[in-house]
């Protein structure tokens, strides 16, 4: 009998094990206490579900849903068990499109429906759902040639996924079945429908939101809460690409492959310069503003957005003042700490909140100020004799991640200030099931820009990026409805032009990091993207701020 010599990590011990044993029978033969059930395991760096069958020497870490890879994991297997509830409840010609994030879950929609999307409907649904959980049965993972699995979406009106897969250069693929339905998802699925111990599914807005659990805990999901202002953000631009006919990854791939791609993106571009504009002209409506706030989370373009916006804001008469908070943090040593005793730069408190406030106020009072500079290297601030002073027509221009929370203002009055809200929010999918998180489009941005411009590998980036995230979720998202306007800076075509720098740079984890699972994700995902040359992008588009080129300093 042939054996495979295997360590583990959770356990830190090697054994010899049968070749072919899968990962879910070697788990029972470790008999590891985890106080979590386990969803799946990184076999050398890299994401296995408990199906995968041993078949070389290998280092096995085993994880459960409170990891990225488990809790994607979980999510995934939902959206399948949504699928096979809509494809067991609705006729076959009604199409579930599971669109973005919202309220801690996922809105969705159904084409082609006859009946009334009401509450009814949505619990026959999720009855249908609980049912397939209760009866726990098998993900099964199929390794088909593309072209049967071409086929196999054709069969079951998967339209979108086969005009996707006819673009790939890909001999085999993978796809999951769930009993009579089938789908493919760019991930892996937890073993079966009794893992999927905790989602709901309500009438939302005009659909339903699928409701998953917390990420720091698997019993419990959100309040569902509504936020008007990022669902109608939301709204306009999918509707704005469905118009265009580039709702998915194979829309845009077509496009490029019909040399079609500058035209879509001279009006993607235009698009969002007219976002821009009615932004400005909402600022010159009210004619008490003194100051416009810009804020958003990491990689959402909020420096191009913002000095964009200062261009329209000169058109309309104005005489543009920009500040950056960044200048105003706390010295390093004086810099707040979190849990694990590290400088918590994320948190309202790292900025000079006295110094920042003392300086808007005078500045508003017409004063002539100094404005410091922050030295990242040192962690102090630098006083270069950087002097500012407003006129009748000045209007400061300030962006910084914590620009919508009361506390950074507190001390000036609110008739005085516009606040906008920044975000990369995607506008395409990869198809009706598989939405791109505005998350992943935001890392890929940031991995470009970290390595061209702050000489931070992918490693780096993809090591800070949950603290990167964890510190949005506290400081930023709360105060994402406070914004008068929001602004969405992703565009339909980008992952295209990103495409070529970001597989470069991932391609140099290592595969003995435990960044490199990550790596290998995010390298998956941007190969459904046809590649655009960036010379093709204006020099005034948010995309220089990651890709250079820019007709912007930064």
């Amino acid at each position: 009998m042939a054996t495979v010599t295997i360590y583990c990590k959770n356990i830190e011990q090697h054994h010899d094990v049968e070749y072919g044993m899968t990962l879910k029978e070697y788990l029972h033969f470790c008999k590891i206490d985890n106080e979590n059930e386990i969803l799946g395991a990184l076999v050398n760096n890299k994401v296995r579900s408990l199906t995968y069958r041993i078949h070389k020497p290998a280092i096995i870490n085993f994880f459960d849903y409170y990891t990225t890879y488990g809790h994607d994991m979980y999510i995934r297997s939902t959206y399948l068990l949504l699928c096979k509830a809509v494809h067991d409840v609705l006729p076959l010609k009604v199409k579930l499109r599971i669109k973005h994030s919202i309220s801690g879950g996922r809105f969705c929609t159904l084409d082609n429906l006859d009946e009334p999307l009401d509450d009814n409907l949505v619990n026959r649904l999720l009855h249908s759902m609980q049912e397939t959980v209760r009866r726990d049965l098998p993900f099964e993972h199929m390794e088909m040639m593309t072209a049967q699995a071409i086929e196999k979406f054709e069969e079951y009106g998967l339209e979108d996924k086969k005009e996707l897969f006819k673009q790939r250069d890909h001999i085999f693929t993978s796809i999951y079945k769930l009993e009579n339905t089938i789908n493919y998802y760019y991930g892996y699925m937890v073993p079966s429908t009794g893992y999927l111990t905790t989602f709901g599914l309500e009438k939302y807005e005009n659909g339903m939101l699928l409701k998953l659990p917390s990420s720091t805990k698997l019993t419990a999901m959100a309040k569902t809460r509504t936020f008007p202002k990022l669902f109608a953000v939301y709204k306009e631009n999918k509707d704005w690409a469905e118009k265009l006919g580039v709702s998915y990854v194979s829309d845009v791939n077509r496009l490029i492959d019909e040399n079609m791609v500058t035209e879509m993106i001279l009006v993607a571009e235009a698009f969002q310069e007219k976002r821009i504009t009615d932004v400005a002209e909402a600022i010159a409506a009210r004619p008490n503003v003194k100051m416009v706030l810009i804020s958003g989370p990491s990689s959402s373009g909020k420096t191009t957005t913002c000095k964009r916006l200062s261009v329209q804001l000169g058109v309309l008469g104005y005489h543009p003042v920009l500040i950056s908070v960044d200048d105003f943090f706390l010295e390093r040593e004086e810099t707040p700490k979190d849990k694990n005793g590290n400088y918590d730069f994320e948190c309202v408190e790292a900025i000079d909140l006295p110094l920042f406030n003392k300086t808007l106020a005078e500045l508003l009072e017409g004063k002539r100020v100094e404005i410091p500079t922050f030295n990242f290297s040192t962690g102090k601030k630098e006083w270069k004799g950087k002097y500012m002073q407003l006129d009748e027509e000045s209007v400061l221009v300030i962006e910084g991640i914590h620009c919508l929370n009361p506390k950074l203002t507190a001390q000036v009055p609110d008739e005085v200030k516009f606040k906008i809200f920044v975000s990369a929010l995607t506008s395409i999918s990869i198809d009706r099931q598989n939405p791109i998180p505005t998350t992943d489009n935001r890392l890929i941005r940031r991995i470009v820009r970290d390595f061209n411009y702050r000489g931070y590998s992918a490693v780096d980036t993809l090591r800070r990026w949950p603290s990167v995230r964890e510190g949005e979720r506290k400081n930023i998202f709360p105060f994402q409805e406070n914004a008068d306007e929001m602004i969405n800076t992703s565009l339909i075509f980008e992952l295209g032009v990103l495409k070529p720098y970001a597989q470069a740079i991932l391609r140099m984890v290592p595969e003995t990091t435990v960044e490199f699972a990550e790596a290998s994700r995010l390298l998956k995902f941007l190969s459904y993207f046809k590649s655009i040359h960036d010379d093709k992008i204006p020099s005034f588009s948010i995309l220089r701020e990651f890709v250079g080129g820019s007709k912007f300093s930064y």
